[in-house]
């Protein structure tokens, strides 16, 4: 057992699914304690049995403060976050107890997507030209009048949803207006107003950027960033809607365009300040150089992690991320790190089509494909299927681990073909 056995973790979640569940394993691997803090209910009392602080993410201040709180009679020597919503509270809990992380302010601008072209611009970094609109105006006033400044086509999205979430691409007038308004609908719908975000009253249009997209997870230490893995997207991701599917790493990129990469994401985090913790980051690549399009204060979201191991020298045995971020937390020393030798990747299995979920057939003969190391259907029985753009899910997940990023990329694709998804129509609701 490790020297950190009494060391109590406090991991920030929305949910109880499958990724809070790895950083869980995680922490029992290392002899940790593990304590949550979330914003699932304020009323019952701890319905799930898990002792969680009940928080609320959209109040940052007030959130870190019970955690300040709570921590004066239960220690806590690191606190991650799990996706977005949490971030901004972690980071102001372990200012105030002086934990390592990234600063407030740093996760706040990676949280707006407004605020993070501002500052990428600001520092000579490539971006879309952007522009943003209230979610009340008429879209009507705006497009096919000429007063949005981005050009055709252009890409509307919400400002801080993630996972491709809300944004869609419109190619003229007519499309804008019709994606301005399916992006109002979603943002004032029941499950996302809940939230209480003050960025869900705006829309943001940009231009779009031609070429291909890639992914970069990394860890920053004390202002150094330290890449841990370039995804390739090898699918094209040109609309209408960016559903994203495949990530295959090793990068198949020449080793410069890989290096002009990471140069690029160093430039990025010094101009949004980012300091202590995991990152996300996702460009576009054209003849130009890379264009930054999200930087998030988070680490890469649901399964997909798994298509990540690790080697350190003191570990005999592979690590996950989950145990890279955990160690990162607790300020552990990390020299040395190294991503696995071997080709990995994983496939996101779209949503064929809005309905209800009954089955997925075919999962014993696609786990059978030579390459993949695991498939997890993660869709339950009678679950309402919601396609992007309004949709925040997937059926499940593909994981493929062999030679090269080549035969992983066949292997996802070649499994997938083997699943079929039965889904039968929703029932209409009559009000």
């Amino acid at each position: 057992m490790v020297e950190v056995a009494k060391k109590r973790v406090l991991l920030l979640t929305t949910t109880t699914g499958y990724q809070t569940r790895a950083f869980v394993e995680a922490a029992e691997r290392m002899g940790l304690e593990v304590a949550f803090g979330s914003d699932r209910c304020h009323v019952l009392d701890d319905p799930w049995q898990d002792g969680a602080l009940a928080l609320h993410f959209e109040d940052a201040v007030g959130s870190a403060w019970t955690i300040v709180e709570y921590a004066r009679t239960h220690p806590v020597s690191a606190i991650v976050a799990l996706g977005d919503r949490p971030t901004p509270t972690a980071a102001r809990a372990c200012r105030a107890l002086g934990l390592a992380h990234h600063p407030p302010e740093a996760t706040e601008v990676c949280r707006d997507k407004y605020r993070s072209r501002e500052r990428l611009r600001d520092a000579g970094l490539r971006v879309p030209a952007f522009s943003r609109f209230p979610l009340t105006a008429d879209p009507r006033n705006i497009f096919p009048t000429g007063k949005h400044s981005v050009g055709f086509p252009c890409v509307l999205k919400p400002l801080a949803l993630s996972g491709s979430r809300g944004v869609i691409r419109a190619d003229d007038p007519e499309d804008a207006v019709r994606a301005f308004e399916r992006i109002r609908t979603l943002l004032r719908s029941p499950e996302v107003g809940v939230l209480r975000e003050e960025t869900s009253n705006s829309i943001q249009v940009e231009a779009y950027v031609e070429g291909d997209e890639i992914a970069i997870e990394a860890l920053v230490e004390d202002g150094r960033l330290h890449a841990l893995a370039i995804f390739d997207k090898p699918e094209p991701l040109v609309g209408p809607f960016f559903e994203e599917t495949i990530y295959v790493t090793p990068s198949r990129l020449a080793p410069e365009a890989q290096r002009n990469i990471i140069e690029t994401l160093e430039r990025a985090v010094r101009a949004l300040g980012l300091w202590h913790g995991p990152l996300h980051a996702e460009m576009r690549l054209t003849a130009e150089g890379p264009w930054v399009m999200e930087v998030a204060a988070r680490p890469i979201g649901g399964l997909c992690a798994r298509a990540l191991r690790f080697r350190l020298p003191s570990q005999k045995e592979e690590i996950s991320l989950e145990e890279v971020l955990l160690r990162l937390a607790l300020r552990m020393d990390l020299s040395g790190l190294e991503r696995e030798p071997r080709a990995a990747g994983v496939m996101m299995i779209p949503i064929p089509e809005a309905g209800v979920y009954e089955e997925t057939l075919g999962v014993e003969e696609a786990r059978a494909t030579p390459g993949v190391d695991s498939i997890e259907i993660t869709a339950k029985a009678k679950q309402k299927l919601v396609p992007l753009p309004e949709g925040a899910s997937y059926l499940g997940f593909i994981f493929a681990r062999t030679e090269t990023p080549e035969q992983v990329e066949r292997a996802l694709c070649e499994a997938h073909g083997k699943l079929r998804f039965v889904v039968s129509a929703a029932i209409p609701v009559v009000r």
